[in-house]
């Protein structure tokens, strides 16, 4: 279809690695969407494969499938930042890789104000190490 100029652009949602090399063997793939947050980081190898190949990446559910000590920590980094744990989750996903495009929803002018906060939250290197810890 892309050969035929029918669409643009490619964009696959909850693949593998090898899911995508099949892809991309017939057609030129653009971004994917997969789950990924803190909490969830299967797919750090992925996302760095990706960037490399300039395919973006599009995590979905950012804010999910927290433990109570997994979310301790995200409140204790955002406290200590003056910031909400949802800023500082959207604010690591932004600083983990080029490739990164969020699209975090939201019903509430309050929690798209948390939305924007995080977009401009820059994250220090001992942030990130305690943050990169919660999914290990």
């Amino acid at each position: 279809m892309q050969g035929e100029g029918l669409i643009k652009h490619l964009g696959l949602s909850n693949v593998s690695a090898e899911q995508i090399a099949e892809a991309q063997s017939i057609a030129l793939v653009v971004c994917v969407q997969n789950f990924y947050n803190i909490a969830n980081g299967q797919d750090d190898s992925l996302t760095d494969a990706l960037a490399k190949q300039g395919i973006a990446y599009v995590p979905f559910f950012p804010f999910g499938g927290f433990t109570p000590l997994q979310s301790d920590t995200l409140s204790s980094v955002a406290a200590r930042l003056d910031s909400t744990p949802m800023s500082v989750a959207l604010a690591w996903l932004l600083q983990r890789s080029p490739n990164v495009l969020l699209i975090p929803g939201t019903s509430s002018v309050k929690h798209l104000r948390e939305n924007v906060a995080g977009a401009g939250l820059q994250l220090s290197d001992d942030a990130l190490g305690k943050l990169n810890a919660i999914a290990l």
